[in-house]
C-alpha cells in the first residue's frame, strides 16, 4: 500500500493529471485570461505579476454536488482543513503555511469577516457554491492592496449576477447519502436545492437567488454510540443594478445566510459531551451598495458594506447538568473607495483609502463584553504604480499606511516584477518581495482570556515562478517557489501550574518556504490532462495540520457535446495535529497518516442548455482517514443531481 502511495504520489508531482472540457476549450489562451485581484481593475492575466488561480463558471458546473470548501481544497498551495468531515464541522484555512486569521476572503471585492470570531475570518460555511460566479486565489502577503489579514493569500469570491436576458431563471435539486466509512445507508441523507431569477431591461438588472441545505447522518465526532448530528441551511441573495449613464453605474446588494447544526461539546472525564441540547446557530445579514464611474482616463470605485453576524450556542453542562448559553454578536462596516488613472498607454495608477469599523458583544456562562468598550477601526491610504510595456515587462508596486485605532501606524509595501516573453513559447516570469500585517482580533484583545498588549502580527514573502503555455496552447504549466518569514504570531497560552490562559506574542520568527506547481494538457478536444502538486515546509511552531506534499490529480472524457465525465484523485501526506488533554492539562501533539481519495463524476444534458442531471461517487475506495484528531470523515458516497435553466 506504502509503494502504491509513492507511486501516485511521484505520477502527480509530475502533473500527469486529467480533467474533461468543452470541446472548444483548447482554443482559449491561459495568459489571456483575465484578473482582477493583483489591482482590484480588470487587466490581461499576461500582464499580472502573480500566477493566480481562477475557477470559473465553467469550472463550477464540472464540480457540480462539492462544497464550496471542496473545491477551494482542490486549488493549488490551498488546504481548506474540515472539508471532509460532517457539514458542521469548523473549517481551517491553510496558505503557505498560515492559518484562518492570515487568509482574507472577499464577496463581491468586499474583505468579510465576524468580528467576534477567535481569528476574525468568514464562515465558508455560510455560502453555498451555487451563488458563486467565479473565483480568484491570489496567493503571498497583499496588505498592501488589502489591509489587514492579506497575509497569505487572498480568496476573491463573486457572487452569480442577472444575464443579459430579460428574465432567466434556474431550479436545481441534489440528494445524496452522507457516510463514514464504517456506515452503508445509501438512503437520502442530504438534500441541497435552490432557485434564481435574474435579468437585464434596459437600465436596470436584477438577481434574486434562494437555497436550502439539509444533512444528517453522520456524528461530528468519530467512534461508537455519539449521536448523528444535523446540519442546515438557508441563504437569500439579492442584487440590484442601475446604469444611470454611459459613465456611471450602482450595484446594490443584500443577503441574509442562517446555518444551525448539532455539535459535540467540550471534553470531560467521560469523554465528548454529546447531547440533543448541544446547538449552535451562525446569522448572517449583509448589504451595501457599489458605484463605479468611467472617466476618459481611468474609472473610479467605492465598495461599501455592513454585516451582522450573531452566533449562539447552547450546551449540557454535565456537572451540574443544566444547558447554558452562548452568545456572540458582531458587526463590521467597510468602505473602500479606488481610483485607477491612466497616465499613458504603458503606466496608470491606483490610489485607494479604506475605511474599517468592528465590534462585538458577547454573553458567556464565563463572561459578559459590552461592544461600547469592544470596538476598533483603522483608516488606511494606499497607492500601487503599474508598468505595463509594450515589450513585455511588468511592474506593480505599492504601499499602504495602516491607522489602527489601538496600534497607531503600521506601513506595508510591495515590489512585483514580471516579463512576459511574447514569441512562439509565450513564456511570463514573474517575482515578488511583499509585507503584510495581522491585527489581533477584538476577542484576542478583550475577550476573558484577552491581552490588551498584543501586537501586530508581521509577515513577509518572497516569490519567484513562471507560467507557460506550449504546443498550440495545449500545454500549460506554472510553478512558484515562496519563503514566507512570520514575527510576532499570536498564539493561546496555557500555565498547567496557575490555570492562568491568555493571547500572548510568540517571541522570535517562524518560516514557512515551498513549491506550488500546476500542469494542464489538452490531448484531444475531449481529453485533457490537469493537476496540481503542492510541498510546504514549516517551522515547528507553523507545524500544525499542514501537510508537506499534497496533489491533485483527475482523468476526463466528454465524448459528446453533451456527455461529462471526470476521475479525480487526491493525495495528503501525513500531518500533525495536537489535542488538549484533560487529565494532565497538557497540549500533545500527534501524527496523522496520509490519505488518498478517488472520486468520480458523470454529468449530462438531458436538453441542450436546458437540463442537465449529474451523478457523483466520493471516497470510491472507501478509505478510512482522519482529518482532524478525533473527528469523523466521510466515507463512499453517492450524489445524484438536477438543473434546469428557464
Amino acid at each position: 500500500m506504502k509503494k502504491t502511495i509513492k507511486a501516485i504520489a511521484i505520477v502527480a508531482l509530475l502533473n500527469t493529471c486529467v480533467y474533461a472540457q468543452e470541446q472548444d476549450s483548447t482554443k482559449v489562451n491561459l495568459l489571456n485570461e483575465v484578473v482582477v485581484s493583483d489591482t482590484k481593475f480588470v487587466q490581461n492575466k499576461e500582464k499580472s505579476g502573480k500566477v493566480i488561480e481562477v475557477i470559473t463558471a465553467q469550472d463550477l458546473t464540472k464540480k457540480s454536488g462539492q462544497t464550496l470548501a471542496t473545491v477551494l481544497s482542490q486549488v493549488t498551495g490551498v488546504e481548506i482543513n474540515g472539508n471532509q468531515s460532517a457539514n458542521g464541522k469548523n473549517l481551517g484555512y491553510y496558505i503557505r503555511g498560515g492559518r484562518n486569521r492570515q487568509v482574507l476572503i472577499l464577496i463581491d471585492g468586499i474583505p468579510v469577516t465576524d468580528a467576534s470570531g477567535i481569528s476574525i475570518e468568514y464562515d465558508l460555511r455560510l455560502l453555498p457554491v451555487e451563488q458563486v460566479e467565479r473565483i480568484e486565489v491570489m496567493k503571498g502577503a497583499a496588505s498592501t492592496l488589502y489591509g489587514t489579514g492579506a497575509a497569505t493569500g487572498v480568496i476573491n469570491i463573486t457572487l452569480k449576477k442577472a444575464t443579459k436576458k430579460e428574465l432567466q431563471g434556474n431550479a436545481y435539486v441534489t440528494i445524496g447519502s452522507n457516510n463514514t466509512a464504517d456506515n452503508h445507508q445509501y438512503n437520502g441523507q442530504d438534500f441541497n436545492q435552490g432557485l434564481s431569477v435574474g435579468g437585464e431591461s434596459k437600465n436596470v438588472n436584477y438577481f434574486a437567488g434562494f437555497n436550502s441545505t439539509e444533512s444528517k447522518g453522520m456524528s461530528q465526532i468519530a467512534g461508537e454510540n455519539y449521536e448523528l448530528d444535523s446540519f442546515s441551511r438557508q441563504n437569500l441573495l439579492t442584487k440590484l443594478g442601475f446604469k444611470v449613464t454611459d459613465k456611471l453605474a450602482i450595484d446594490f446588494f443584500g443577503n441574509y445566510d442562517r446555518i444551525k447544526n448539532d455539535y459535540d461539546g467540550t471534553f470531560d472525564n467521560t469523554g465528548f459531551n454529546d447531547t440533543d441540547a448541544n446547538i449552535t446557530t451562525s446569522e448572517q445579514v449583509r448589504f451595501g451598495f457599489s458605484p463605479k464611474y468611467k472617466y476618459k482616463k481611468g474609472e473610479f470605485v467605492l465598495n461599501s458594506g455592513f454585516t451582522k453576524i450573531t452566533r449562539d450556542y447552547s450546551e449540557l453542562n454535565t456537572f451540574s447538568n443544566t444547558v447554558e448559553y452562548s452568545v456572540y454578536d458582531s458587526r463590521s462596516i467597510v468602505i473602500d473607495a479606488f481610483n485607477k488613472y491612466n497616465i499613458n498607454k504603458e503606466w496608470f495608477v491606483i490610489l485607494g483609502a479604506n475605511y474599517q469599523y468592528n465590534d462585538m458583544n458577547s454573553n458567556t456562562p464565563f463572561s459578559t463584553i459590552e461592544n461600547e468598550n469592544t470596538k476598533f477601526n483603522i483608516i488606511d491610504g494606499y497607492t500601487t504604480l503599474v508598468y505595463n510595456s509594450n515589450f513585455g515587462l511588468n511592474i506593480n508596486a505599492g504601499a499602504r499606511l495602516n491607522n489602527h485605532s489601538a496600534y497607531g501606524n503600521n506601513l506595508v509595501y510591495n515590489i512585483n516584477p514580471s516579463y512576459h516573453f511574447k514569441t512562439s513559447f509565450p513564456l511570463k516570469v514573474i517575482a515578488s518581495y511583499s509585507t503584510a500585517f495581522v491585527t489581533p482580533s477584538l476577542y484576542q484583545l478583550y475577550s476573558e482570556y484577552g491581552n490588551a498588549n498584543l501586537t501586530p502580527e508581521k509577515n513577509t514573502t518572497v516569490e519567484a515562478g513562471f507560467e507557460t503555455e506550449w504546443v498550440k496552447r495545449k500545454v500549460k504549466l506554472n510553478a512558484v517557489a515562496f519563503y514566507r518569514d512570520q514575527t510576532n504570531a499570536i498564539d493561546f497560552y496555557f500555565d498547567p501550574v496557575t490555570y492562568d490562559a491568555f493571547y500572548v506574542n510568540v517571541n522570535g520568527e517562524s518560516k514557512a518556504k515551498g513549491l506550488e506547481t500546476s500542469l494542464n494538457i489538452a490531448l484531444t478536444s475531449k481529453w485533457q490532462l490537469n493537476g496540481n502538486y503542492t510541498f510546504t515546509q514549516v517551522d515547528k511552531a507553523l507545524d500544525r495540520l499542514i501537510p508537506k506534499h499534497k496533489a491533485n490529480a483527475s482523468i476526463g472524457y466528454q465524448p459528446t457535446s453533451r456527455t461529462f465525465l471526470n476521475l479525480d484523485y487526491q493525495y495528503f501526506n501525513a500531518r500533525n495535529d495536537v489535542f488538549f488533554d484533560g487529565a494532565s492539562f497538557g497540549v500533545i501533539t500527534t501524527q496523522l497518516n496520509s490519505y488518498q481519495l478517488v472520486n468520480a463524476s458523470i454529468k449530462y444534458e438531458l436538453i441542450k442548455n436546458r437540463m442537465t442531471i449529474f451523478g457523483a461517487a466520493t471516497n470510491l475506495f472507501n478509505e478510512e482517514f482522519v482529518e482532524n484528531i478525533g473527528y469523523s470523515t466521510r466515507g463512499r458516497n453517492f450524489r445524484i443531481g438536477l438543473n434546469i435553466l428557464l
